[in-house]
């Protein structure tokens, strides 16, 4: 289980020329820029992602630290310089007080244990944090739901709570690289990647959903069944009720992340439908409608 990598972010292979690179970037930031993408919020973490990876691997500098340090190319450079610096006053046993004020900022760094005599011991390291991307359905997240991944080899069980969101990091302790000399383990950070195929929306916690009704049922009022996200409810439809009015069904949205028993509200937005193909019946008595209402 990897970092993300931003070669594969741009679609472009690790000896891609800078030529390629700016031109996958281009490319993909026409097809997620978020004016040809409104209320898609994929598309905007997408943008987002397209972007750091563009700004690694487009300056020269940066991309070079990136192929040599990975996810860590920021500092790598800055630990691999002090880790040598610690080793090689190490090893030459210098005991001045240069050297006492490196070793105390090394062990602010890295975790550089001391013995009761002023001698460090071999330094400590956490591990390498991990990061991955999980890809699940909305319907997946409506409850929670055990998921098993495999981690260099080991299986990790863990049990992901209902409502997570799209775009949404989560960190699982200690399931990262092994610590060095004695140090804590990495942490697991897991990115969600929530696909919809449902007929529902989902904004935070509350879901939309778009309801036909004919004309005849909202000029003069009766009751339908409609779904939501988890069984079918009847609701009174009032006599007049307009085009695109909208009905709030409490508590039959989405769950909230982490606050078991407690959801998002469905907002159901009706649109009524023109009858066609109608009968000459049909259409004398909506003539005659049509005389009475203009008298």
């Amino acid at each position: 289980m990897a970092f993300i990598d931003y070669y594969k972010i741009l679609d472009v292979s690790k000896n891609a020329t800078e030529k390629e690179i700016k031109t996958a970037y281009r490319k993909l930031a026409r097809k997620y820029h978020p004016d040809l993408n409104p209320d898609n919020k994929n598309a905007e973490v997408k943008f987002k992602e397209i972007n750091e990876a563009n700004e690694v691997l487009s300056d020269p500098e940066n991309r070079k630290k990136y192929d040599k340090y990975g996810e860590d190319w920021k500092h790598g450079e800055a630990n691999e310089k002090a880790q040598s610096q610690y080793q090689s006053q190490y090893r030459s046993g210098q005991q001045g007080s240069s050297n006492q004020e490196y070793s105390d900022f090394f062990e602010s760094m890295f975790g550089g244990r001391r013995t009761s005599y002023g001698q460090s011991r071999n330094p400590i390291f956490k591990g390498q944090d991990y990061q991955t991307e999980l890809h699940l359905d909305l319907r997946d997240v409506y409850t929670s739901e055990q998921q098993i991944l495999t981690v260099n080899d080991k299986k990790i069980r863990l049990t992901i709570p209902a409502g997570v969101e799209n775009g949404q990091v989560i960190k699982i302790k200690d399931k990262g690289a092994p610590g060095i000399n004695g140090g804590p383990n990495g942490d697991l950070y897991i990115k969600f990647h929530i696909n919809n195929h449902t007929h529902f929306k989902r904004e935070g916690n509350n879901l939309y959903k778009n309801v036909s009704l004919d004309l005849y049922t909202s000029i003069l009022g009766g009751e339908i069944t409609v779904d939501t996200f988890n069984g079918k409810v009847k609701l009174d439809i009032k006599p007049g009720t307009k085009n695109e009015s909208k009905v709030k069904l409490k508590g039959k949205g989405f769950p909230v992340y982490k606050h078991e028993g407690k959801f998002g509200d469905l907002i159901i937005t009706y649109h009524i439908k023109i009858p066609t193909d109608l009968s000459e019946k049909e259409i004398a008595l909506f003539k005659e409608l049509q005389k009475i209402k203009a008298r």
